[in-house]
């Protein structure tokens, strides 16, 4: 005897994760959260990110970016004409960028991949 599974009833289309996760294929790499920074914004260690170069940062993207040779995933502010990088974790303090710094964004994370183990 054989059950057919329920959920046979709902299925649309094959997914495609490239069509679905991806907007600009040439534009986007995957990276692997390292840290807890990120972790009241549902990225957690080990998360594989979905990272888009070509989007333009907005205030309140999430960012990889470079700061003084450190790699950086933050919440990107804009705030009176300056820049702050903020964690979304207590424990971390917001990081105003100076103009001195050496900072570069290096995209945009528009997705986060996370296996259930």
């Amino acid at each position: 005897m054989s059950f057919g599974s329920p959920a046979i009833d709902y299925i649309e289309e094959n997914l495609d994760l490239n069509r679905f996760l991806i907007r600009h294929s040439v534009a986007t790499y995957f990276m692997k959260m390292s840290g807890d920074a990120m972790r009241n914004a549902g990225i957690f260690d080990g998360d594989v990110l979905v990272v888009d170069r070509a989007q333009e940062p907005k205030t309140d993207s999430i960012i990889v970016a470079e700061l003084n040779g450190e790699l950086t995933i933050r919440r990107l502010k804009y705030y009176k004409g300056q820049t702050w990088l903020k964690a979304e974790n207590e424990y971390y303090p917001p990081e105003r960028v100076l103009n001195t710094d050496n900072f570069n964004i290096w995209g945009i994370v528009t997705s986060v991949v996370r296996k259930l183990h």
